[in-house]
Order: C-alpha cells, then sequence, then structure tokens
C-alpha cells in the first residue's frame, strides 16, 4: 500500500460549540478522563513544540505530569529543550487520542515551576529514574551507551553512601495557556474544531474553525 492510499474515516463522535465549556481547563478534564477511561496508550503524553535555537520548529513528546493554572512537565534544564525554553519561553502542546479520534493543541508561555515542586515530584519518582536524571547529560553526544551505563553505576555507589538530592539542573516547567483548540474528527474530513483564545480581561472566548 503507498503512503497516500492510507486513510482512516472518523465517525465516532461530534463536537459542537453549545457541548462545550466556558472553561477549556474543564473541558480538557473532560477529554483527558474520557481518553483515561477508553484505556488509551500513554494517555498523558504529548507533543512540546519550542523554537530551536537554529530557528526551526523542535518537537518530542513528553508527560504531562500536573494540571492547575497551567499544564506541568518535568525536563533536564541544560537539554536542547531546555536552552530552546531559556531563549525563547512560548511552547505548544499536541495531544493526540486516536481511540476517540480527538485532538487538542494548547499556545502558552512556559515558566520554571516552584524548588519546592519539583523536588516534591522528584522524590516520588522510582529511585532509578531518581539516579537517572543525574546520569544523562541530556541531549549531548556520547560515544556509547556504555558510557551512560559507567555512570550510572558509579552514580548508584555514590549514592549508596550520601543523600541523593534532585540534580539543579532538573526539574518542572508550567505552560500558561493562550489558546485552546479541541478537535474531533469526523467524516469526509470535515472535522470539529473549538477554539478558546484568552482576553486581556482574563476571560475566554469560544468560537468555531473550520476543518
Amino acid at each position: 500500500m503507498k503512503i497516500s492510499d492510507i486513510r482512516k474515516e472518523y465517525t465516532l463522535k461530534s463536537l459542537d460549540i453549545s457541548d462545550v465549556s466556558n472553561d477549556p481547563f474543564r473541558q480538557f478534564t473532560v477529554w483527558f478522563d474520557e481518553a483515561v477511561d477508553s484505556e488509551a496508550l500513554e494517555v498523558n503524553a504529548m507533543c512540546l513544540s519550542t523554537l530551536g535555537l537554529d530557528g526551526y520548529p523542535s518537537g518530542r513528546i513528553v508527560l504531562l505530569k500536573g494540571v492547575d493554572e497551567g499544564f506541568i512537565f518535568y525536563t533536564n534544564y541544560a537539554s536542547d529543550k531546555g536552552k530552546e525554553i531559556e531563549q525563547l519561553p512560548k511552547a505548544s502542546l499536541t495531544f493526540f487520542w486516536a481511540e476517540l479520534e480527538r485532538q487538542v493543541r494548547i499556545v502558552g508561555d512556559l515558566e520554571k515551576i516552584s524548588e519546592s515542586e519539583s523536588d516534591s515530584y522528584f522524590f516520588s519518582r522510582p529511585i532509578g529514574s531518581q539516579i537517572g536524571a543525574w546520569t544523562s547529560p541530556q541531549s549531548q553526544r556520547i560515544e556509547s551507551r556504555e558510557v551512560l551505563a559507567e555512570r550510572n553505576k558509579w552514580l548508584e555507589d555514590r549514592f549508596s553512601k550520601e543523600p541523593l538530592i534532585r540534580p539543579p539542573h532538573w526539574g518542572g516547567y508550567r505552560l500558561r495557556p493562550k489558546r485552546f483548540e479541541f478537535w474531533q474528527g469526523r467524516s469526509n474530513r470535515l472535522h470539529d474544531r473549538i477554539g478558546y483564545e484568552l482576553n486581556h480581561s482574563g476571560t475566554w472566548k469560544t468560537f468555531r474553525l473550520a476543518p
């Protein structure tokens, strides 16, 4: 089969502006809970897109770890994504739940969360993941996997003799949204798209977009 012949007809659900909440966070929670119930694979996986240092868009899959007044994820601040965020703290998040034929896009500004919040999440992780945050010089070129294995073993020995702390170069970000888009697949590519935009007054404007 040719790639250009691959097609899927979306028929599961519909989305009307009269059906959605006035609050996009509440609407996201409804859809996220339904994605959990559908047993979607890696339900909290999202594509984080930033602007690369070379001016090209840069995207990668990261995991959503919390929702409050924004969307929280964790990473190495010295990684490529960390450097890109430091240069331009704006990004988009994209969720795709194939089981429900749904997509959510969120655009906003990024900020580091507090050190206490990062500490709290860091120490909730398995010990192997905690040491892994120390082990990997994320995004840097390395000679082989053996380099990581040797460093990981050395760190396991080190932290068996001294308290394990959170690496200063590792922590969380919060994306504070300015725009949301909820996409529901429909037949004949006439998909439903409902957008939200944050007004200067701090309220959300809701509108329908052409597919």
